[in-house]
């Protein structure tokens, strides 16, 4: 009688791992329109810099242009980046509560990028694309930033050090992983 009493209880539990695919579905069309809208910034980047070779520019308008180009440039980036790790979490946790995605355990070319075999693994690859956002997002204030105080100069470098040691770290973490 406990032995039916428990199969009656734990079929549906663990039929109700299948909650999980509402959040991959609602991180794939978030994904879309991530990937959508930074094309978008793509096309529109390549409009206006068609003017960037007009003979009436001004070099300060020249100028002005080439820095908002470059940081739309990395704003699409990051934009591209989000996107891929709201793909990546959306297949991982398919993957991780619903089932393997066999043409990806099949396909060559999906070189285990998109394979999630853990929710460590899982956690792995989004903290490394979580960790280039980061990079991206610095690099960006970097442009944008004015220097008016060596303080200033200060705070860039320990960040730069900071990113420089968190990919360190990281690296070490891959290869340590891979001696177990």
């Amino acid at each position: 009688m406990l032995n039916y009493i428990e199969r009656l209880f734990e079929k549906p539990l663990w039929s109700g791992r299948f909650v999980v695919v509402v959040a991959v579905v609602a991180s794939m069309a978030a994904a879309t329109a991530i990937f959508y809208m930074a094309t978008v910034d793509v096309i529109y980047l390549v409009g206006h810099m068609l003017h960037y070779a007009d003979p009436a520019l001004t070099e300060d308008a020249r100028k002005l242009l080439h820095d908002q180009t470059i940081t739309h440039v990395v704003e699409v980036v990051d934009g591209y980046l989000l996107a891929t790790f709201m793909l990546i979490f959306a297949l991982g946790m398919y993957e991780l509560f619903v089932s393997d995605i066999d043409d990806a355990h099949g396909s060559k070319t999906s070189s285990k990028i998109l394979v999630i075999e853990s929710l460590d693994d899982l956690k792995a690859r989004l903290a490394k694309v979580i960790l280039m956002i980061l990079i991206v997002t610095l690099f960006e204030e970097a442009l944008n930033m004015k220097v008016t105080s060596p303080l200033d100069l200060l705070y860039l470098g320990g960040a730069i050090a900071l990113i420089g040691a968190s990919l360190f770290l990281t690296h070490k973490a891959e290869d340590h992983g891979k001696e177990h």
